[in-house]
């Protein structure tokens, strides 16, 4: 009995090394052969801009190409899932938006679990969406916004990308903050949506600032505070939210990159390691900002932190706003 427990023990604990030196070895040598980026929306998103302004110098500091691959669908469940359903060799990795936080109290279903079949690999970057508004609306500022909302209640209506978007996010926050009802009106996609507010037909929305900018700066619509908790190198004349009237308000669109689960932590070590070295890098801190983007370097530890801090965040706005996909 004696004999058979400690032959037991021993073959555990050989195991236990076998697969640590396969972990090592696998490490040592990867990558053998292109990775796969998988992207969960269409090609000319925010997260495709991301993808594509980081896979080139990440592909040179790993030494093997970078092939994006955009899956769309189930508001980026389908491509996420992809990822998350792949073999954990670090040849599938996939880029997802905050959409990775929200999705779960959005859809009743999930076909993964983000914190049981995914591993943070890094956050990328962030991106500031701006409240804009119609030139006939008479607020110029949000704290007159929030007065004229509170005088008509429902009389206001602000634009989305569509149900679940950040667009959509970014507003009910506002609305939950600021304890507020405006009507939310969705669209198809930012560009119908903005283009509604600049033809008076909706009264204001959150849009991406970098693709709000022309606009704004071209006198069709009117800026009255940027999301983020700082004010943007884009705009630095645009107050943010919170300095302009709404303490506590703040959200940005930010992008992380993640493999399957049980995805070797040498190989998740050394896709960090590269990609905070391409983050760093002038060349890429420049062009995203001239994209209106932020580089956020992290740990796959503060990834990861960043999802079980905004996960129950969003779930709660979710239930307390009524939210749904409809």
């Amino acid at each position: 009995m004696l004999r058979r427990g400690l032959l037991a023990i021993l073959a555990t604990f050989a195991g236990c090394i076998s697969a640590s030196a396969w972990a090592a070895t696998a490490a040592a040598d990867y990558p053998e052969r292109p990775i796969k980026l998988i992207v969960p929306y269409a090609p000319g998103g925010s997260a495709d801009i991301v993808a594509r302004m980081v896979s080139d110098e990440w592909a040179k500091a790993l030494g093997r190409a970078i092939v994006i691959e955009n899956r769309g669908g189930a508001g980026g469940n389908v491509g996420v899932d992809a990822v998350a359903k792949s073999a954990p060799d670090g040849y599938t990795i996939g880029l997802q938006t905050v959409s990775l936080a929200i999705n779960p109290s959005l859809f009743p279903t999930m076909p993964y679990d983000t914190l049981k079949d995914l591993a943070p690999i890094g956050m990328v970057a962030s991106s500031q969406h701006v409240l804009v508004v119609n030139n006939d609306v008479p607020a110029k500022n949000v704290q007159e916004l929030i007065a004229l909302a509170r005088k008509e209640p429902g009389k206001l209506t602000y634009a989305s990308a569509g149900p679940g978007s950040t667009f959509h996010m970014a507003a009910e926050l506002f609305k939950a903050v600021a304890g507020v009802d405006i009507v939310h009106i969705p669209y198809r996609g930012g560009g119908p949506a903005l283009i509604d507010v600049m033809s008076g037909q909706v009264q204001l929305c959150f849009p991406v600032l970098a693709a709000a900018q022309g606009q704004i700066q071209g006198g069709k619509i009117r800026a009255l505070g940027v999301t983020g908790t700082r004010r943007s190198p884009l705009m630095p004349d645009v107050p943010t939210i919170a300095e302009a009237g709404l303490p506590g308000y703040s959200f940005d669109t930010w992008f992380i990159v993640f493999a399957p689960a049980r995805t070797p932590q040498p190989i998740l070590d050394k896709l960090n390691q590269t990609l905070v070295q391409v983050l760093g890098a002038k060349a890429t801190v420049d062009r995203m900002t001239r994209e209106g983007f932020e580089a956020t370097p992290s740990t796959p530890a503060q990834a990861r932190a960043r999802l079980e801090t905004e996960i129950p965040k969003w779930n709660k706005l979710v239930k307390d706003r009524g939210i749904t996909m409809q």
